[in-house]
């Protein structure tokens, strides 16, 4: 299979992964041919990119970093828990946090299992996906990408357990800002954008109630939005000031905000999402943070079309653990013209690097 931008899909290419809501739900199955209006619907739903059949690269599998029941039972525990909170205009939001947090704990546990247990690099590509509410599947991920930063860094189970909630629940104060602002599918006014700045506070406000959990899991939520040079909000918060867990849940939010697919805008590619947030690197966001995700998530997810410094042209077929820009690339394309496919590990090879990535799909 090959990663391919959906504005370049020609009629007739044929679908190598299911696309799903995000109740897990299939809206287009693996084998579905896709004609004009199917390919015009993808990209009214937003869809940036999907993997298409490539005889040459059949072969080549995505993995998702999650088993897809554990996903669909993570994104309803947390919608179910959510969607209690905006319900709730009594001010007991944290009682409904309290008698969730159980439920919250063992699905952290659970998600750490299979992090653990996973040896390759973590790939989340939200396009395979669409969603009716983004903070649901946002929540998610964020959490995965949190942990796998902790990991990296040797944080300790009890550490990583207390990350995992302070990400799972970062946003959880969205859910007190009106709806037709945080769904709102365009750009958003400068009053619009206060409201949602409030989000933190109400998060924490929220959190810091819930005696079942940990008081920095609150701060988590207060301070996501924080940046080390005191551009962020809602406090303005510097350097020090600003807990470790806040400072790995800001890269991992800002990733998965640049990354996912959303109805007014494109979403970048990984190695597009990793150069933005080294453009912060010392000024937003810790470089050693940034350093540790980079080690952790593939920046070049199998499938995908990348070139060298000299010239080739091939599909990202293995990720070598570790070293997420210098995986395993199958080559088929040499001096302009097509090549009988081989095998270049730049893990070995470190004289050639990857200068860009092609997501043009043209049928073979």
């Amino acid at each position: 299979m090959r990663l391919a931008a959906t504005e370049t899909i020609e009629a007739g290419s044929v679908l190598a992964k299911a696309i799903y809501n995000d109740k897990g739900q299939v809206l287009l199955n693996e084998g579905v041919e896709l004609a004009e209006r199917l390919i015009r619907r993808l990209q009214e739903m937003g869809i940036t990119y999907i993997y298409v059949k490539d005889h040459r690269t059949e072969d080549i599998q995505y993995k998702d970093p999650l088993p897809p029941q554990m996903r669909k039972e993570a994104i309803q525990t947390i919608e179910s828990v959510f969607q209690q909170v905006e319900e709730d205009r009594n001010l007991t939001s944290s009682l409904v946090i309290e008698k969730a947090s159980k439920r919250f704990s063992e699905l952290i546990r659970l998600l750490l299992g299979e992090v653990r247990g996973n040896k390759e690099l973590l790939t989340i590509l939200s396009d395979v996906y669409t969603y009716d509410h983004y903070i649901f599947t946002h929540s998610l991920n964020v959490t995965l990408y949190s942990l796998a930063i902790g990991m990296e860094m040797k944080m300790a189970p009890k550490e990583l357990e207390t990350l995992g909630l302070g990400a799972i629940l970062h946003d959880v104060g969205k859910m007190r800002i009106p709806a037709d602002i945080l769904l709102k599918p365009g750009k958003l006014t400068a009053e619009e954008f206060g409201e949602i700045k409030k989000h933190p506070e109400e998060g924490f406000n929220i959190l810091r109630g819930v005696q079942t959990i940990p008081l920095i899991v609150a701060h988590c939520a207060f301070q996501h939005h924080e940046r080390l040079n005191g551009s962020g909000y809602p406090r303005g918060l510097q350097g020090g000031q600003i807990h470790d867990y806040g400072k790995i849940i800001a890269v991992a939010d800002v990733f998965d905000a640049v990354t996912s697919n959303r109805i007014y805008k494109q979403a970048m590619l990984p190695h597009e999402g990793l150069e933005i947030l080294y453009g912060g690197a010392g000024t937003l966001f810790e470089t050693k943070l940034i350093e540790s995700f980079r080690q952790a998530v593939a920046i070049y997810p199998v499938g995908i079309t990348v070139e060298l410094n000299d010239g080739r042209k091939g599909v990202v077929c293995r990720q070598n653990p570790g070293l997420s820009d210098r995986p395993v690339i199958r080559i088929l394309e040499e001096r302009g013209s097509c090549t009988n496919p081989y095998e270049v590990d730049l893990r070995t090879e470190l004289n050639f690097v990857i200068t860009g990535c092609d997501t043009t799909f043209v049928k073979q």
